[in-house]
């Protein structure tokens, strides 16, 4: 009698360890998973703004190969609010006479080309609503002229803002810099990186 009752007590106490221990394991494997959600938002983040950078930089080589009619590439006329902007839901227009026709359609060009880049245009999801993928989501690009920094007071001498913008995964500090200000929801998701450039004069 007194032997099935220890051998009772064992088996439940080899139970309970076994428990614990499948408990411990579901706690290890959930934070595994957490950690593997994080790393692939950390991802999508860093990648995304590796695709701004690069963005940017074209940004402002279109505007310096076109230095000519470089004003044309000031489509931001609102420094505070960063509109009106070009890419997804672009509230810009392209038009320019700044200088002969030949120039001004190639800046229109150039414009239109960074606006594709934006909406991500060279790659898209084949099948029955074809959608473009191939830029950050919700990306969004500014470029403004700021009269104030003119040198000597010379037109075309003073500072340009390129801005790129797109939507993070979770709320941040709101960005510095201002472009299509109050499009991702609330201002902790939107991202923006900046730049600023003086064209020079090479005549």
């Amino acid at each position: 009698m007194n032997k099935n009752i220890v051998m009772k007590k064992q088996m439940g106490f080899s139970l309970m360890e076994l428990l614990v221990a499948l408990f411990i394991t579901l706690v290890g494997l959930l934070g595994i998973a957490a950690l593997q959600v994080k790393a692939q938002t950390a991802e999508l983040e860093s990648l995304q703004r590796a695709q701004a950078l690069i963005l940017l930089s074209d940004f402002v080589d279109k505007i310096n190969i076109n230095r000519g009619v470089a004003s044309c590439f000031a489509i931001t006329t609102n420094a505070a609010t960063g509109s009106p902007y070009m890419g997804v839901g672009g509230t810009a227009s392209f038009s320019c006479s700044a200088g002969t026709a030949a120039y001004n359609t190639q800046a229109i060009n150039a414009l239109t080309e960074l606006d594709n880049m934006l909406d991500g245009t060279a790659a898209t999801l084949a099948g029955a609503d074809v959608t473009s993928v191939g830029s950050m989501i919700g990306a969004r690009g500014c470029i403004s002229y700021d009269s104030s920094t003119e040198i000597g007071g010379n037109a075309g001498t003073g500072l340009y803002t390129v801005a790129i913008s797109w939507q993070g995964m979770s709320d941040l500090s709101t960005p510095a810099a201002n472009c299509a200000n109050n499009t991702y929801g609330t201002e902790g998701k939107r991202r923006t990186v900046a730049v600023t450039t003086r064209i020079g004069n090479l005549n």
